[in-house]
């Protein structure tokens, strides 16, 4: 049997996997993705495309800023912008306690890239007059927006196999094992891979592979619940989301240049991750409309077209598994996103490549070591 070799194996072909195809091929490096269904398919392609720093964890910020500098050369970099607009974001509350806290994350050291804005009052509804009564205040991000979630993975690619990538879809991986100095990676089909090094971005499928070099995660699995209305005028150019700690009042929505509104938020399914399906909850559609009358009243009346849901890793701390192996040398990982990793996409394939391909990173990621949960009982994951 022939051994296919390359110098990096990747495993998982959302936009984390070929977003580091991508940048490890410019890199030099010989690359080989497997994917098990279609690129792009799972949580990648059918999240709700913010592209949004302000929110974000203090310590993820840098990890961000270098993302969005990649955003904004994307023609350049993949041929393809992914239709990015930098719309501005707007984070909104109800409460005025949750102004200060919006105000105390502004004046953080490390969002001082993100030139935040804090409004309240008559000045926020004289800003946004669209915006419901109960809303009391709110933070402006003016460089945060939005992109197509379902053109990312995909562009990726192609520009990865541009490069000289190999990209291996409906290839479903049986077995992972280190050999030698490198890594063999059986697929269902019969065929072998070989390589140096191996990176894992496989999603909420990720857990399953480093259980098999010893570090479980206790990784849990949600479906987000997406809908879209009919198309309107377009007059909503600006991201906006509720900052709340009750769940049922989260909500966030966008309008795209064709009219149409995209929401998102609220109450999540539990995927089947046998079929891999997840399946839409009706509750969280009607919170979804609920919510929106009392965020955006005016649009009480339009017609929902569509919803969908996909399936997610969550861990516990919100923060995803990010950087080397703790156990196995050349192994690295880049899963368990939390619904927060569109975004940072290409940030994260450009960070791992640069890990990878050098042995470090300019850029701080310690904080989503997978050695994090090393010496704890790790639940075993829904996903498994």
């Amino acid at each position: 049997m022939t051994v296919q070799q390359s110098d990096v194996l990747i495993v998982g072909g959302g936009l984390m996997g070929s977003a580091a195809a991508f940048f490890l091929r410019r890199r030099g490096q010989s690359v080989t993705l497997l994917e098990r269904d279609q690129i792009g398919q799972y949580a990648s392609g059918v999240n709700f495309g913010n592209v949004r720093r302000q929110g974000r964890y203090l310590g993820q910020l840098e990890l961000a800023n270098r993302s969005w500098a990649l955003w904004k050369r994307l023609p350049e970099l993949i041929d393809d912008d992914l239709e990015f607009i930098a719309s501005g974001h707007m984070r909104v509350c109800y409460r005025e306690d949750e102004i200060a806290e919006l105000e105390a994350y502004a004046a953080a050291p490390e969002a001082c890239e993100l030139d935040l804005q804090i409004y309240r009052g008559r000045e926020l509804h004289e800003r946004f007059p669209f915006l419901g009564p109960d809303v009391k205040g709110g933070s402006y991000a003016p460089h945060d927006g939005h992109a197509n979630p379902r053109l990312a993975a995909p562009a990726f690619a192609r520009a990865a196999v541009r490069a000289g990538a190999r990209i291996e879809e409906r290839t479903e991986v049986s077995e992972v094992q280190k050999v030698g100095g490198g890594f063999l990676v059986g697929t269902t089909d019969g065929r072998q891979f070989r390589a140096e090094r191996l990176l894992i971005t496989a999603g909420a499928w990720g857990q399953k592979l480093s259980e098999q070099f010893g570090e479980p995660v206790p990784l849990d699995t949600n479906g987000p619940q997406m809908a879209v209305t009919e198309p309107v005028p377009y007059a909503l150019p600006t991201v906006i989301g509720v900052y709340t700690k009750i769940p049922e009042e989260v909500i966030y929505f966008r309008q795209i240049p064709r009219g149409n509104i995209i929401i998102g938020g609220g109450y999540r399914s539990k995927p089947d991750m046998l079929t891999r399906r997840a399946q839409v909850e009706p509750r969280s559609i009607l919170n979804q409309i609920q919510q929106m009358r009392r965020l955006l009243p005016g649009v009480g009346n339009l017609n929902i077209i569509r919803v969908w849901s996909g399936i997610e890793g969550y861990l516990p701390d919100s923060l995803p598994i990010m950087g080397p192996s703790g156990q196995v040398d050349g192994l690295y990982y880049a899963f368990g996103f939390c619904g927060h990793g569109f975004q940072l996409g290409p940030g994260v394939g450009d960070v791992m490549a640069e890990l990878i391909a050098t042995g470090s990173t300019g850029t701080s990621i310690e904080p989503f070591s997978i050695r994090r949960f090393a010496g704890t009982t790790a639940q075993r994951s829904k996903a498994s």
